[in-house]
């Protein structure tokens, strides 16, 4: 049910290109090489981590019309983000072939990775990406190859990752990668729309009680490191026929499966300590803190609207009608890092005005307009992860980024005449992935893991 989430989506060409956590991880030691039978006995599975690239040190099998496996020894589980290897003739030839990887020794269910084609470009070494992973043992499947030979020859495999058996992302943060996300976030407060059709074209919500209840899919789960994930495909049904993109998003629910209350209701819903004291006690809560630590994992890459691709709204207050703040982590195909910044939206029932803030970057105008679309030194690399903090109280609005316990960024918005000073206006926030691209390939995506999240309230107790 998780495939969406571990299968890496990226084509043989997007291969050769090193991702951002090619940056950050570390070559891993490979204790020893084997092969599940075929290989040539002067070319033994050895070869092919012997640290040469010699057409004369390589592993070579045979089988005819099946497929050969070369199987890795990490020498214990480690956090793997993505493998290199140089294949014999590489330049003349594509191999189709998966990476499956496993943890336990005790266990044969092997996890599929990645699947695809070398370029049949290149000789060199190719770098394979996929979603983090913790495993042992890694084993290169493969099929066939473009000139009909039944040889598959390998010069040289390289694993990267974190170099410790713990691994890293969720363990710093107590969370349990065994259990659904429920068990290591408090969801009661929250539903989730998923871009399902539910059955009547629009996408489907999973409730506050079936999402406390152990609920994963596809679009959400827990990640390999425990952390909650969030996947988005730019093609996918949509919540309402109003709205342009994609999302699979968190709702705040203050009402904790009370289904006696209405969604829309005060009861449901918290208020900005603006409006006046005698309407405060109809809601659940009065102003309000969301609090998240997170990682981007992966961003749309294939639109040629620099407006659009890598743009995904991470975190929002949602009022009745408007939206008091969406923050943004928007990274452009060809820059290393991602900007984020805000928008604010006035209050009026047939759409507010927008004044938008940049906080890492200078990527908007205040108009919201593309104001550079150069690599932003202070942005925020894909896999990195930073911490956001959106915080209500009273006419203030304040955002804050940061990152290892230091604040990177912060804006207050002075909100006396964004009109959300009165008891018509409810609040919720929400969390997660609302994609801001529909023009990029169908079946590209973007994925986000998060690792702490919180929502917290005057006057609210759960």
């Amino acid at each position: 049910m998780k495939s969406f989430g571990k299968t890496a989506k990226i084509s043989s060409l997007a291969a050769l290109i090193s991702l951002s956590s090619a940056a950050n991880a570390a070559q891993l030691n490979i204790v020893e090489a084997s092969d599940w039978g075929g290989a040539h006995s002067n070319y033994p599975a050895s070869k092919a981590i012997d640290g040469t690239t010699q057409w004369e040190s390589r592993w070579a099998a045979y089988d005819s019309g099946s497929e050969v496996n070369l199987v890795l020894d990490l020498g214990e589980v480690k956090n793997l983000n993505y493998i290199k290897v140089a294949w014999g003739r590489g330049d003349q030839l594509s191999n189709r072939f998966e990476i499956r990887t496993l943890a336990n020794g005790s266990s044969n269910t092997w996890t599929k990775v990645y699947s695809g084609n070398s370029s049949g470009s290149s000789a060199q070494l190719e770098t394979y990406d996929f979603d983090d992973i913790q495993a042992r043992w890694v084993r290169i499947k493969v099929f066939d190859n473009t000139a009909g030979s039944d040889w598959t020859n390998i010069m040289e495999v390289q694993a990267f990752g974190d170099d410790s058996s713990s691994g890293s992302g969720g363990s710093d943060f107590d969370l349990d990668a065994s259990k659904a996300p429920s068990s290591n976030f408090d969801l009661l407060d929250w539903y989730l729309s998923i871009p399902l059709d539910e059955g009547d074209g629009y996408a489907t919500s999973i409730k506050e009680n079936e999402l406390a209840a152990s609920y994963e899919d596809d679009f959400f789960y827990t990640g390999s490191d425990g952390g909650m994930v969030f996947y988005t495909p730019v093609k996918g049904y949509k919540t309402s026929e109003n709205t342009k993109y994609v999302r699979t998003e968190l709702r705040e629910m203050l009402r904790r499966g009370d289904t006696s209350k209405s969604t829309s209701g005060a009861e449901n819903n918290w208020a900005f300590s603006s409006i006046s004291s005698s309407d405060q006690g109809d809601f659940a809560g009065i102003d309000g803190t969301l609090k998240a630590t997170l990682a981007v994992n992966h961003v749309t890459t294939t639109s040629s609207n620099n407006e659009q691709v890598g743009r995904i709204v991470v975190g929002q207050i949602h009022a009745q009608n408007n939206e008091p703040i969406r923050l943004y982590y928007h990274k452009l195909p060809n820059n290393s890092k991602g900007a984020i910044y805000f928008a604010h939206e006035t209050s009026k029932s047939d759409g507010g005005d927008e004044t938008w803030y940049n906080l890492l970057g200078s990527m908007v105008s205040s108009s919201g307009s593309l104001n550079s679309t150069s690599n932003p030194s202070d942005g925020i690399e894909l896999d990195e992860t930073f911490s956001y903090d959106i915080t209500v109280n009273g006419d203030d609005l304040i955002v804050t980024i940061s990152q290892n316990g230091s604040q990177l960024a912060q804006k207050t918005v002075d909100m006396p005449g964004s009109g959300y000073d009165d008891a018509s206006n409810y609040m919720y926030f929400k969390a997660g992935i609302y994609l801001q691209d529909n023009t990029s390939e169908d079946d590209d995506y973007a994925k986000v893991t998060f690792y702490e999240l919180s929502n917290t309230h005057d006057n609210y107790n759960h």
